[in-house]
């Protein structure tokens, strides 16, 4: 007589700590790699007439206040890192074992590449909840040029002490408008990417598979959510700018006085920040991933 066995939960203790630890590993390694593009990228999103380039503005970063600008809000960035691709990597590892592919389990079979896609937008709906916060600060400081007031704990206490918590969410409309479309093709263009590779290229080697899908997978998510995030940018950054309703009227506001156009602000910092930042991010979740099992909880 055969015993049967009892499916293990999307969320049992043993794979939500291995989720949890490796996108802790990756975020760290995608924070510092992509940290300098991304202080460029928002200071020439928020103030396109003093920055209007990426290299005038590197420059001008770096003549005036130093290299250690370009990791101006690192460390709340590398916190809300942690925490965004906790949730992120943990609710989208957690649809996918509890909408398993069958092609995982017969390689004979195409992978179904329409359901990583969708798992991912409602991946990026649940982890802007989490990111939100650590985006306003790294906003409001990103943009203040010089040392007075540029800490990140000094943003902070401001926030609370002009707009009480309420602060910390600001802009929660505009943060769903850009995770939401970022996260279906991050997640999607990801498992796209290395079907392909292991399909064409199959004497690839994994390592190197996990870096090029994990980078092309950033350029084209924030291909797809850039529109979305310079009126997001600017929403945070200000500091009269509410929970919900901010967004559309900045949207709209930067189309008609800037053109279509300047919804692409910052597109070439973003993109040249896009492949090496989540190059590390995949490559550091995957190598987690097999830290974890062979070390940690086998």
């Amino acid at each position: 007589m055969s015993e049967s066995i009892a499916p293990v939960s999307a969320l049992n203790t043993r794979d939500v700590t291995r989720d949890i630890f490796s996108a802790s590993i990756g975020s760290v390694a995608c924070c510092y790699t992509g940290q300098p593009f991304d202080t460029v990228k928002v200071r020439m999103q928020t103030n396109p007439t003093a920055f209007p380039g990426v290299v005038s503005t590197t420059r001008s970063i770096l003549a005036n206040e130093g290299t250690a600008a370009l990791w101006k809000g690192a460390v709340p960035t590398a916190m809300g890192m942690i925490l965004e691709n906790a949730m992120a990597f943990g609710v989208n590892e957690a649809l996918k074992r509890t909408f398993p592919d069958e092609a995982k389990q017969d390689p004979t079979k195409r992978p179904d590449l329409i359901k990583p896609f969708m798992m991912g937008a409602i991946t990026g709906c649940c982890s802007a909840t989490v990111l939100i916060p650590s985006e306003i600060v790294k906003a409001k400081t990103q943009v203040i040029v010089g040392d007075v007031g540029a800490s990140s704990t000094e943003v902070y206490k401001k926030m609370i002490r002009q707009h009480g918590l309420r602060s910390l969410f600001v802009g929660f409309d505009a943060q769903i408008m850009r995770d939401a479309p970022f996260y279906a093709f991050f997640f999607g263009t990801y498992e796209l990417n290395c079907y392909l590779f292991r399909t064409y290229i199959p004497s690839m080697p994994e390592e190197l598979n996990y870096f090029l899908s994990g980078g092309f997978a950033g350029m084209l998510g924030w291909a797809a959510a850039m529109p979305f995030d310079v009126p997001k940018t600017n929403v945070q950054a200000s500091w009269d700018s509410r929970v919900v309703g901010s967004y559309f009227p900045e949207l709209f506001r930067i189309a008609r006085e800037r053109g279509p156009l300047a919804l692409y602000t910052g597109l070439g910092p973003t993109i040249a920040r896009a492949f090496p930042a989540n190059a590390a991010l995949f490559l550091g979740v995957e190598m987690g991933k097999k830290f974890f099992d062979r070390f940690l909880w086998a």
